[in-house]
């Protein structure tokens, strides 16, 4: 804005009152703003605890996952002859795959969803019928060998214990289990 210094001072304080409602309008604009990016980010952090990603340990979490201190357990009563797949978060944030499920034989059983030797790949495995075949190179692992047969191509066994009507993994195992991921 120019200095008119010979205009009315009349017409000066008309230009300084329109200035000042023009930065006004721009100021309410910019809190209106503001508000709405606090808004946003205060709804995606509830929707991260929510959802289980930011939770304590000890929550429960979907799919009847349950992390209890040192210990995650889930109920028998979804185990089949169908593998289950779930995900523990561990402390430093990682997501660490794993699967369990009743075998053939009727042991429960849970295994990462990773092997020694193609775990790069990250493509874990798949079911057909009551093998686990590996989603990288296709090898053929019965279900009644899981925790049985160890390295290789074979899932990475989990240590497991069935107390009452829940299995019982221990979480030091999974945090463990990270570096397959």
């Amino acid at each position: 804005m120019s200095k008119d210094l010979n205009a009315p001072e009349s017409t000066r304080e008309g230009k300084r009152a329109q200035f000042a409602q023009e930065a006004e309008g721009r100021s309410h604009k910019n809190t209106v703003k503001i508000l709405a990016l606090v808004a946003v980010a205060l709804v995606a952090v509830v929707a991260y605890v929510v959802a289980g990603a930011g939770g304590e340990r000890g929550a429960a979490v979907a799919g009847g996952l349950k992390v209890a201190g040192e210990e995650v357990s889930l109920p028998v009563s979804e185990l089949s002859g169908k593998a289950r797949f779930y995900e523990y978060k561990t402390a430093s944030g990682k997501t660490v795959r794993f699967f369990a499920m009743r075998s053939s034989d009727g042991v429960y059983r849970a295994a990462l969803d990773a092997c020694d030797v193609c775990f790069a790949a990250k493509k874990g495995y798949r079911q057909e019928g009551d093998d686990m075949v590996c989603n990288n190179c296709g090898n053929h692992f019965h279900s009644a060998q899981i925790n049985e047969v160890k390295g290789g191509c074979n899932p990475v066994g989990l240590e497991r214990k069935v107390a009452g009507d829940r299995l019982s993994l221990s979480a030091g195992e999974l945090e463990a289990g990270a570096s397959y991921f």
